[in-house]
C-alpha cells in the first residue's frame, strides 16, 4: 500500500514519529530518484553518492517544505540540481567539451557491470548523451519518468512551451541519432 505524501509530512512533523516518516519518504521516492539521476550521470557510482546527497537535503529541509508544490516535485527538483551541479564540476575539473564528456560517459555506460539493458536501449542512452543539457533532461522526464509538462515546468522553473519545443527537439536529435548511426 502507497503512503500519501500528507501523510509521510505530518509523521515528519512530530518529532517521535520522523524517523518512520523518512523511512517511509525513502521507500515511496528512492527508486525514483535514483533512475532520474542515473540517466542524467550514467554512473552507477556516481548516481548513488548523489542519491544520498539529494536525501541528506531532504532530511534537513523536509521540515521547511512549504506544501506549495507536490513533494515529488519537489525531491525532482532537488535532485535535478544536484545533477547538474555534479555535471558542472565534472565539466570544470576535466576542462573538456561537454561532447566528449557525452561520449566519456557513453563508453562507461558500455562498460557498466550496472548496465544490462539491450543493444537498442545502449544506442536510446547514447543518442540521449549527444543532446543538450536541458533537451536531455525533459526528454528523461518525459519519456522515462512519464511526468506532466506542468511537473516539469515546476521542477524546471520553464514555461510548458518551451519544454514542448525541447522535447520535440529532442526526439527528432534522438531519430536522427538512430537513423545515422547504425
Amino acid at each position: 500500500m502507497q503512503v500519501e505524501d500528507s501523510e509521510i509530512l505530518l509523521k515528519f512533523s512530530d518529532e517521535r514519529t520522523r524517523e518512520e516518516a523518512f523511512g517511509l519518504l525513502l521507500k515511496k521516492y528512492q527508486q525514483k530518484i535514483y533512475w532520474h539521476i542515473r540517466r542524467l550521470v550514467i554512473n552507477h557510482d556516481d548516481a548513488d553518492d548523489l542519491v544520498q546527497d539529494v536525501f541528506i537535503k531532504v532530511w534537513k529541509n523536509l521540515e521547511n517544505f512549504r506544501n506549495n508544490s507536490q513533494l515529488y516535485t519537489w525531491l525532482y527538483r532537488i535532485a535535478t540540481n544536484e545533477c547538474l551541479t555534479f555535471l558542472n564540476k565534472k565539466k570544470l575539473q576535466s576542462n573538456i567539451p561537454i561532447e566528449e564528456i557525452a561520449y566519456d560517459l557513453a563508453d562507461s555506460l558500455a562498460g557498466s557491470s550496472y548496465f544490462d539493458g539491450t543493444k537498442a536501449q545502449m544506442r536510446l542512452q547514447q543518442a540521449l548523451l549527444t543532446l543538450p543539457e536541458k533537451q536531455r533532461l525533459v526528454f528523461n522526464m518525459k519519456y522515462f519518468d512519464d511526468l506532466k509538462y506542468d511537473e516539469i515546468s515546476e521542477i524546471l522553473g520553464t514555461s510548458v512551451g518551451a519544454l514542448k519545443a525541447s522535447f520535440h527537439l529532442a526526439v527528432k536529435k534522438i531519430e536522427s541519432f538512430l537513423l545515422n548511426n547504425d
